[in-house]
């Protein structure tokens, strides 16, 4: 048996392919329309019987490109996001992720890391006032298309940074940029997941339109209504708009919570502040023990993220409860009286780690109030969000419109989790990301943000660009930045665990020369080329297209060890290694094989660079490493 080799095809080689998924869980639903392989629609048809709607005239919601944006969202995508070490900041620790490209490319190629893992979206668009940037997407060639954009010029010439409404297809333009977006969204997020869409009166209809059919009517929430001004504006023509909206969808809507900013987690809470002083409390018998069923807990100090807790003396457990009480020094958020009566209610416990958390009560949960359809004053306005810009830049000239970051936080904050993902695919001057960092170091939450933004270049006339700012994204990351430093300096006890940095990656076309993306090369082999990995690419390069293309977290912790001489990277403590180095022998293939010993993966994985080794070396290596008990092996 030989090292498989991957092709073009295979699941390494591009994004998630939607079609066939969706194919494949037709199938699996009615295996009676397969025939040969293929589906017979006409037996679909029989089975489905008056479901099917046959007539001319039928109530629907369509505009020109239509077609073409819904089979563009389920078009893989063949580019790859390139790691830019120098622009991220705490790279080896950090889990969130700052994107730089055309968000359509880079929803598809999140696809399979992120599918169904991201439990809030809220996205800022382009309202479609005539003047914003609102791009054409060429459904032939996407990666060259998001390069002409970055210089807002096509390969004629034409500038394509606006949308103005003297275009034929005003509407059709911006509802065509959004359609594949919003469906390429809804596979993200949690079936408990929620996304929030700012939008105002100029295309709130067609967007909630749009959405009745990708999340389903009857999984929409609400239409929240935000002042956004304090004052109406004199200068105003007709009447003055003061109000903007925030159009709210799940993905599954009986399984969302109360949307509430009355607490921050749905079913558990924490006991300890890290802003608060030390102090001491007694742990009465029976407190309930995550750890196993019996067991001992060494008395000692125990650094849980963001807590340490002091056991002063051992804590025995039997059958998942404590036998004795015991006295704990921590940062404590509440009183003894309380801790006694968490106790009583069974709701107090030890968690897997050794820290300290507590079940909300039925109680508790029936006391939340919802939040309301109108955000007012505690909600933020625009001129908050002009001073917050003003702090951290001293200047609000960089963006015309922003969003205070309470709103967003509020927003984060009402949907009680403290360890989600959130994500912004629109997030222009990281206004997200800001709130997700504040919110985080108010409650000791660990919510991780994903931030993806068109590094749309700003004017040469602009404040921005004479401050050194060339793209939007520029000052996007250097927000974050100087967000996050704001954060710690205010309270210096949050350094050692508020997670402030983030990793940038940039879309580009794929690592391997043969797959640049061309229609006309898609037949051809990826790697029939003798060096099939572009000259200009680093193994680093590589490593995390790799990553993408098996459909893992892009914050995995990932060691990397020199084997006899060769970079070998663990990924997932154990469960992939990867050696893109040349002249690949079997003493790398033993030294994988020991390092997979030492850590024990419930899988383990292994790739190299086909080119790396001789067919004999690749043979034995294959031996070798069966040997260790890893069966899955491929080259690239």
């Amino acid at each position: 048996m030989s090292i498989d080799h991957i092709k073009y095809g295979d699941e390494v080689t591009q994004s998630k392919d939607i079609v066939d998924d969706n194919i494949a869980k037709l199938k699996s639903l009615f295996p009676e329309i397969v025939t040969e392989g293929n589906i017979d629609f006409t037996v679909l048809q029989e089975i489905l019987g008056e479901e099917i709607e046959e007539g001319e005239e039928y109530y629907r919601f369509t505009w020109a490109g239509k077609v073409q944006a819904r089979r563009e969202a389920h078009k893989p995508s063949t580019g790859t996001l390139r790691p830019c070490e120098e622009e991220s900041v705490n790279w080896d620790k950090t889990k969130n992720l700052y994107i730089e490209g055309d968000n359509l490319e880079v929803l598809k190629l999140l696809q399979k890391s992120y599918a169904g893992k991201v439990k809030m979206i809220y996205i800022d668009p382009p309202y479609n006032t005539g003047n914003d940037f609102v791009y054409k997407d060429n459904y032939k060639d996407n990666l060259k298309n998001y390069q002409e954009l970055t210089g807002q010029v096509d390969s004629e010439g034409n500038k394509l940074s606006t949308n103005p409404e003297s275009d034929g297809r005003y509407h059709s333009n911006w509802l065509n940029m959004m359609y594949p977006r919003l469906k390429l969204a809804r596979n993200l997020l949690k079936d408990e997941g929620v996304i929030f869409m700012s939008i105002d009166d100029n295309e709130l209809y067609n967007l909630s339109k749009t959405c009745d059919e990708i999340f389903g009517e009857e999984n929409r929430i609400e239409i929240l209504k935000w002042k956004r001004k304090k004052q109406p504006s004199f200068l105003a023509k007709h009447t003055a708009k003061v109000m903007e909206y925030i159009l709210v969808y799940s993905k599954s809507k009986n399984k969302l919570e109360k949307l509430s900013i009355e607490g921050t987690s749905d079913s558990t809470k924490k006991v300890i502040n890290i802003s608060n002083n030390e102090s001491e409390r007694t742990f009465g018998a029976g407190v309930r023990v995550k750890i196993g069923e019996n067991g001992i807990i060494p008395k000692g100090r125990y650094t849980i993220r963001t807590m340490d807790v002091e056991y002063l003396s051992d804590v025995i457990y039997e059958n998942g409860k404590t036998t004795k009480s015991i006295n704990v020094i921590s940062r404590f958020s509440t009183s003894q009286e309380n801790i006694n009566n968490y106790i009583e209610q069974n709701l107090l416990f030890i968690t897997s780690n050794k820290g300290l958390r507590r079940d909300v009560s039925k109680d508790e949960i029936g006391k939340r109030k919802s939040i309301t359809d109108l955000l007012l004053k505690e909600w933020g306005d625009n001129q908050e969000s002009d001073n917050e810009l003003r702090a951290l830049f001293n200047t609000t000239d960089y963006f015309d419109y922003t969003k205070p970051s309470l709103l967003i936080k509020n927003l984060t904050k009402s949907i009680f989790s403290e360890e989600s993902i959130i994500l912004d695919f629109f997030s222009g001057s990281a206004t997200t990301a800001h709130a997700v960092m504040q919110l985080n170091s108010e409650d000791n939450g660990n919510r991780k943000h994903i931030q993806v933004q068109l590094p749309e270049p700003t004017d040469e006339k602009s404040e921005a660009y004479k401050a050194g700012y060339k793209s939007i994204t520029e000052i996007g990351k250097e927000r974050i930045r100087r967000a996050g430093k704001k954060i710690i300096d205010e309270n210096p006890l949050l350094a050692q665990n508020l997670d402030i940095g983030f990793k940038v990656f940039k879309l580009d076309s794929s690592n391997i020369n043969a797959w640049d993306g061309s229609p006309d090369n898609l037949e051809a082999s990826l790697f029939d080329a003798q060096d099939n990995i572009k000259t200009d690419r680093s193994e680093h390069d590589v490593l995390f297209e790799i990553l993408l293309k098996y459909g893992l977290d892009l914050t995995l912790p990932i060691e990397e060890k020199e084997i006899v001489g060769k970079t070998v990277f663990n990924v997932g403590l154990g469960a992939l290694f990867i050696c893109l180095s040349n002249g690949i022998t079997t003493a790398v293939a033993e030294g994988i094989g020991k390092w997979k010993e030492e850590l024990s993966p419930e899988i383990c994985r292994v790739i190299f660079k086909d080119t790396g080794f001789t067919d004999v070396e690749k043979t034995n290596s294959f031996q070798t490493l069966k040997r260790y008990g890893i069966e899955e092996v491929k080259s690239l």
